[in-house]
């Protein structure tokens, strides 16, 4: 990025941060990165995909960092980093209704490179804190407690933002988008990646991390469902909503993690 450049999309940039007890909430919203142009060339040299998604929101992140300096955060460069650049899994998996759907793609016939253009990823997140005084993660048979989570409390800091976005070559959508809310209990964070072709399959992954004022770590729990859409039992208003079309898929891959703060952290709130 170009210093001009650089100083232009800090002007556009609205930052908004939280303190809640040693934790430091940060949230970074811009506009849509340009489709050409310094910026542009910088983002899409750390990726090997042939091509990004339309509308990416290269600044915004959503951070989360302990005044001992580990923490965790959200963004959309790292969460392309997961999209398969060599193998176009949806070919294989729905192959006849895939052909049909994308008989009329230029967007996608032009390319000679098979990747996911679907820009399916599982990104859980990214790790901040130095080597070895990092957070940890493990397997763990605890689960976020959701009933516990419907408590009605007040809301202290919220947010709802946009990674990435792309129309699949007006054949679908393929979006993904983090929030959070703050409560005096703690915090939780949800990354929903949301893709539809339509006629052909829907999926959503979420990522949910949920953080207990007093506890020494965080939850975090990740859920793939999908399902071609001659399958899915719902009407078809519900095809086009994540929240409601998530209850009717099948549950295809689940990740329970622990996310262990370092032996020497400090989480007094006081």
């Amino acid at each position: 990025m170009s210093g001009g450049e650089d100083v232009a999309a800090r002007a556009r940039a609205v930052t908004e941060r939280f303190q809640f007890g040693p934790w430091d909430i940060v949230s970074v919203k811009s506009h849509i990165l340009k489709s050409e142009g310094p910026s542009r060339e910088r983002f899409e040299s750390q990726l090997e995909l042939p091509q990004v998604p339309e509308m990416i929101f290269a600044d915004n992140v959503l951070r989360m960092v302990h005044s001992d300096g580990y923490g965790i955060e959200f963004n959309a460069l790292d969460a392309l980093k997961g999209v398969d650049a060599h193998y176009d899994p949806l070919k294989v998996a729905v192959s006849q209704a895939w052909r049909e759907a994308r008989a009329d793609c230029e967007h996608i016939n032009d390319v000679v490179k098979p990747f996911d253009w679907t820009y399916t990823t599982d990104y859980k997140g990214t790790l901040i804190g130095k080597p070895g005084k990092g957070i940890t993660v493990s397997e763990t048979t605890e689960r976020i407690d959701i009933e516990k989570l419907k408590v009605r409390e007040k809301i202290l800091f919220y947010e709802d933002m946009l990674l990435f976005e792309d129309e699949l070559a007006d054949n679908g959508t393929s979006v993904l988008n983090a929030r959070m809310r703050v409560m005096p209990s703690g915090f939780f964070v949800l990354i929903r990646f949301f893709m539809r072709v339509d006629n052909v399959m829907i999926r959503v992954n979420d990522t949910r991390l949920h953080y207990e004022v007093g506890k020494k770590y965080m939850l975090r729990e990740f859920t793939s469902k999908d399902d071609q859409v001659k399958d899915i039992k719902a009407s078809p208003h519900v095809l086009t909503n994540p929240n409601e079309v998530a209850n009717h898929l099948t549950l295809r891959k689940e990740v329970c993690e622990k996310l262990l703060f370092p032996e020497t952290s400090s989480d007094d709130r006081s």
